[in-house]
């Protein structure tokens, strides 16, 4: 019974953990150097990451500063960042690329506002299945003899308990993305 509640409690972890990863790619109106964590950089004809060919510096709260190591992929570089779904214009000087940070329009701080609470539903979901799942597995070992049923009713009760926190948690997490969102 112990390793149903132990493997749902890792499973839930993982669903938080998932979602703050979700939230570190949502651009805000801050600059931020995980957005640029899923960009892929054409480097000599494999497809790399671009932490992998430059530094990526934040010096002020709207710019970001990415400095390749070989300055022959400077123009690569540029063209990821283009292509991305950031809506980023980068700048580039000829040794590193400057990427401003415009800050967002009302209109658009409501919209990812509204992805980020589905976002967060969707987690909210998936830590549901969890349980379900896990719920399903005690019923099982009930009827099999392996556990009693006030042991059943205790596992329950453990699981509702890590359900609850894990959603807790998700709340508090979406709570701060909006936040940080709708700040100007």
């Amino acid at each position: 019974m112990q390793n149903v509640i132990d493997n749902c409690d890792q499973k839930m972890k993982k669903c938080v953990q998932a979602l703050e990863n979700e939230f570190s790619m949502l651009r805000t109106g801050r600059a931020s150097a995980q957005l640029f964590d899923k960009i892929k950089v054409d480097y000599y004809g494999a497809e790399t990451p671009l932490s992998q060919v430059a530094s990526i510096s934040v010096p002020e709260a709207r710019l970001v500063v990415i400095q390749p190591w070989d300055k022959t992929v400077l123009p690569a570089i540029e063209k990821a960042i283009q292509k991305s779904e950031l809506g980023l214009n980068p700048n580039n000087d000829g040794k590193l690329i400057r990427v401003a940070f415009p800050p967002l329009t009302e209109d658009r701080r409501k919209e990812l506002a509204k992805s980020a609470k589905a976002t967060a539903e969707n987690s909210r979901v998936a830590v549901r299945n969890v349980r379900r799942d896990a719920m399903e597995e005690l019923k099982k070992l009930q009827k099999n003899g392996d556990i009693s049923e006030d042991q059943q009713k205790e596992g329950e009760q453990k699981i509702q308990k890590l359900t609850d926190s894990a959603i807790a948690e998700i709340a508090k997490v979406a709570e701060a993305k909006e936040k940080e969102i709708m700040e100007i």
